[in-house]
């Protein structure tokens, strides 16, 4: 499933989440051997959310002026009323047979397919939102396209009358949208380039009706004046042309808020496995067109395929982009095929067989990619400690040594807070913990380093005191990945328990979401 983006899906999504994971629950309650109880009361309780959720589907659908939700939409409203009809089935089945195999892989089908296809439905219903908000930003832009022709005070009162609503209006949505978003980055992007557009309308305003006096009295310094109002009106429109491509961000990788190499590796994972049915759907659906959401998600899947390439070893990386390339060009190809209502001749079907594998294979390697770069995860720490000892040996060193230290430092810090997200109790304080003393004695050695006081007795404690807590950290870091595979290889009901704490961790978890995606996926 997707990152969630906004609080509103989160909202939304939530109680179809609770109901669902009341069925992972009780299927996990049966693995032990157990017979299942009768799911007629939790599958009803899913079925009434799924079908508010879709009623209100169809009425957007209705009233929507937006072809491309119109053409999205119903294939996210068909997947999740075939998932709420798996959960029936599944139901009816255990009533029959309370042990029945096949029963228990349908309850679990259906289940995840209701939560991915409410995604995707939500999902569908906001990116329709955030072209109605680019909508307005690209007619403010409109407008700042002809700033540099009006030469006359009448034009620039009737240039403020135009732009005046588009501008209040964009602000407004904008304003709104980066409340909504549960990235930080992203809505302090979002509100930092408002204020600027507000900032620079005014002065944008000044510099016309100056332009146009000189214009008009004939004085000196008419190409600075028009130099000066170009470059303010190119950035206002600089500034929007930013807000719109954070409003189409919908996801943290997309915006390369991860910077290391397995989070980013991961991030992508999620990225693919989250689009991959929807691009399988586009596939086996000889009617579907270019520019829909399948083909869309089949775009995506080549495309965090192609990024993760820069992240992926060199023989998975060149296997990788030669997929993806080729995928390309099998996916443009069969576009036009279909396009040109050919899309059940033997030519696009067998283009789209041959982008199902594509896709298959660019999952495979990926995934096993993503394994590979864990199991390097001891030997990239050893490197990275050995790195931050060259400037604890050295603090007064020179800068660059520093920085590589500091860097360092800076990345076991991070992979030990995300191994602390999949723990639990003692374990997680006490990783938690050392992070936080090893950045907080970093940052101060940083400090004092750069006031000069490097070679000093308090920089020397701090050092000392810096490198024990750093192995400290690094074999509680490796404590706790021993104890998780254990953990692991013991537990075989752990995916399912994963995914019911997944689906029943309260809003506002760190890495709720990115969790949620993972075991949901």
């Amino acid at each position: 499933m997707p990152v969630f983006h906004t609080k509103i899906i989160e909202s939304i999504l939530e109680p179809v989440a609770q109901q669902v994971s009341r069925l992972v629950i009780l299927h996990e309650e049966a693995e032990d051997g157990n017979a299942m109880p009768d799911l007629a009361r939790p599958v009803q309780a899913v079925s009434l959310a799924v079908n508010n959720l879709v009623k209100v589907g169809h009425e957007t659908i209705e009233s929507s002026d937006d072809p491309i939700l119109r053409q999205d939409m119903p294939g996210a409203l068909r997947r999740v009323e075939t998932a709420a009809t798996l959960l029936q089935q599944a139901s009816d089945m255990l009533r029959a047979d309370p042990y029945s195999g096949p029963a228990r892989k349908k309850l679990i089908e259906g289940s995840r397919g209701i939560l991915q296809g409410t995604s995707a439905l939500l999902l569908c219903f906001d990116e329709s939102e955030v072209r109605k908000i680019v909508k307005e930003c690209k007619k403010v832009l409109d407008y700042l396209g002809v700033a540099e022709v009006i030469d006359t005070m009448e034009d620039l009162v009737q240039f403020l009358r135009d732009i005046s609503p588009a501008l209040s209006r964009a602000a407004r949505e904008v304003a709104a949208r980066a409340s909504e978003l549960t990235h930080p980055p992203h809505a302090d992007t979002l509100t930092r380039c408002l204020e600027s557009v507000k900032q620079l309308a005014p002065v944008l305003i000044c510099a016309m009706k100056i332009y146009i006096h000189i214009l008009t009295e004939g004085g000196k310094g008419i190409e600075e004046a028009a130099e000066n109002r170009n470059y303010l009106a190119q950035r206002m429109a600089d500034e929007i042309h930013e807000i719109i491509r954070v409003l189409q961000l919908t996801s943290y990788v997309e915006d390369g808020g991860e910077k290391d190499n397995i989070a980013v590796l991961k991030a992508l994972q999620s990225q693919i496995h989250s689009k991959m049915a929807a691009a399988h759907e586009f596939l086996n659906d000889p009617s579907a067109l270019r520019n829909s959401g399948g083909e869309r998600a089949l775009r995506s899947v080549l495309t965090s395929a192609q990024r993760a390439a820069e992240h992926l070893a060199p023989h998975h990386a060149d296997a990788v982009r030669r997929t993806v390339r080729s995928g390309g060009i099998n996916a443009d190809h069969l576009c036009d095929e279909r396009q040109f209502g050919r899309g059940r001749e033997s030519k696009a079907l067998n283009l789209a067989a041959d982008l199902r594998s594509q896709l298959n294979e660019v999952d495979s390697i990926v995934n096993e990619g993503v394994r590979d770069a864990e199991k390097q995860g001891g030997k990239t720490m050893q490197a990275r400690l050995e790195t931050a000892h060259k400037w604890l040996l050295h603090p007064s060193a020179d800068p660059q040594t520093r920085l590589e230290g500091q860097k360092a430092i800076n990345s076991i810090v991070s992979q030990g807070q995300r191994i602390a997200d999949g723990l639990q109790g003692r374990e997680k304080a006490e990783i938690l913990q050392l992070c936080s003393d090893v950045q907080r004695l970093s940052d101060k050695l940083a400090d004092l380093c750069m006031s000069g006081k490097g070679d000093t007795e308090e920089a020397r404690a701090i050092t000392r005191e810096l490198t024990d807590k750093l192995h400290e950290l690094k074999r509680a870091m490796e404590r706790a990945v021993v104890n998780r595979v254990v953990e692991d290889f013991i537990d075989v009901a752990a995916p399912l328990r994963h995914f019911t704490e997944a689906v029943n961790a309260p809003e506002g978890t760190p890495g709720r979401e990115a969790n949620f995606q993972s075991t949901a996926a």
